[in-house]
């Protein structure tokens, strides 16, 4: 079965948001975009969760998305995050991005508000109905506080614009059900999940170690695209300590941008309520990098 958003298969990653006292950095977010570029990364996602979105104003939110965009030079794609928990401010973010010349929009399910399911549905249906571009549902009630159900899903499926799910519910018979219910592309949103997913027809990952590594997340993609399941797995083991402390030390962003300071690529600079690593954890980002052959010890 063909899917919808199959062109967004493969390894997107979500950007951090670089900041330098308290202001975005855009000379360093225009270096992030050619790293990623020049990495052979197929889709830049600014201003999701990974990129700080909840603490940006609008007009910095607006404008990480337009600096993207344009630094990109149509070289890759660009997945603008245009998610909100008010459906007016989410359609506004959305119609913003496509002027800009965003390839699609990452538009996170509502949050704090917890919605119905005809409510997610309704939020959905309104934003897909004012703007053309292609709409990637992201799905992530640990964050939202509410599950996007697949019957739900698979309803907004039948929306033509909505093509993919960035599905971060940890569960893979959610995942499953979707694959088996709709024609959408379904793509991970946790690095150590890409691997099983793949194996259940996902196409691709929006990838937070991808900011670090995004080769390899290429390669463990291309290993299993050409059936190469020991390359592919032994690419996953190696991974996994990485993708285990991007998400377990801290909340994300907090030890991946922590892990961009000790590389040398960003300050480290977070926005209240985040706040930096311990020195323990550092200490044990450290370790989990030098391991990895990314620092000296």
């Amino acid at each position: 079965m063909a899917r919808k958003g199959a062109g967004f298969g493969g390894v997107s990653v979500a950007m951090v948001t670089p900041f330098k006292d308290g202001l975005v950095d855009y000379q360093t977010l225009k270096e992030h975009v050619e790293f990623q570029v020049e990495a052979g990364t197929q889709c830049l996602v600014p201003v999701g969760t990974t990129g700080e979105s909840p603490t940006l104003d609008h007009s910095e939110h607006e404008k990480v998305i337009s600096e993207v965009i344009q630094n990109c030079g149509g070289r890759v794609q660009v997945m603008a995050g245009t998610g909100s928990n008010s459906t007016d401010e989410a359609i506004r973010l959305t119609q913003r991005a496509e002027k800009e010349g965003a390839s699609a929009a990452l538009v996170v399910a509502p949050y704090y508000n917890k919605p119905t399911q005809e409510g997610m549905f309704q939020h959905y249906r309104a934003i897909a109905q004012e703007t053309s571009l292609p709409i990637c549902v992201y799905n992530i009630p640990g964050r939202t506080g509410k599950n996007i159900d697949p019957e739900t899903i698979v309803r907004l499926a039948e929306i033509e614009n909505i093509t993919m799910v960035k599905e971060a519910t940890g569960s893979m018979d959610q995942a499953s059900q979707i694959l088996n219910s709709t024609n959408l592309t379904v793509l991970s949103g946790d690095d150590s999940m890409t691997l099983p997913l793949l194996s259940v027809g996902g196409e691709g990952i929006i990838s937070v170690a991808g900011n670090i590594v995004p080769e390899d997340l290429i390669a463990l993609m291309s290993s299993f695209q050409q059936d190469d399941m020991t390359t592919a797995q032994a690419i996953h083991h190696k991974l996994f300590p990485l993708c285990r402390d991007m998400l377990g030390l801290a909340t994300n962003p907090i030890p991946v941008k922590a892990a961009m300071q000790l590389l040398g690529r960003d300050t480290g600079e977070l926005r209240l309520p985040m706040t930096p690593l311990t020195s323990q954890q550092v200490a044990t980002l450290r370790a989990t990098l030098s391991d990895y052959g990314l620092l000296g010890r």
